[in-house]
């Protein structure tokens, strides 16, 4: 038997039935790991960074602060708004980029530093 599987059967009913009834369903956990997702690629998760530590920046910024090009990071923009996690909006012929109240949040959780 796998050490990671108990030996005996050895079921909490009333625990494991509290925990399943709180349990997120199926359409709750889709847009949580979407949004995981989203974050998942280290490129994503650079610009995602550098978005939450300032209030907004243009696509120029942040190929710059990334080291990657407009084009890839207009890719990976575009894939933080459609989960939720970046907003934009126009200014004369800039569009400006910031992290929503969940994209900064789930940023902060990821990017967490570890006690030292």
């Amino acid at each position: 038997m796998a050490d990671d599987r108990c030996d005996l059967l050895c079921l909490d009913l009333e625990k494991a039935e509290r925990l399943r009834s709180g349990a997120p369903g199926a359409d709750v956990a889709g847009r949580a790991a979407e949004r995981a997702k989203a974050l998942a690629d280290p490129t994503r998760l650079v610009i995602a960074a550098a978005l939450a530590d300032t209030d907004e920046l243009c696509v120029c910024d942040m190929a710059w602060v990334t080291g990657r090009s407009e084009n890839l990071v207009s890719h990976h923009l575009r894939t933080l708004r459609s989960a939720g996690l970046a907003a934009s909006r126009r200014e004369g012929k800039m569009v400006l980029y910031a992290l929503t109240p969940t994209g900064r949040a789930l940023v902060e959780a990821v990017c967490e530093e570890a006690p030292a």
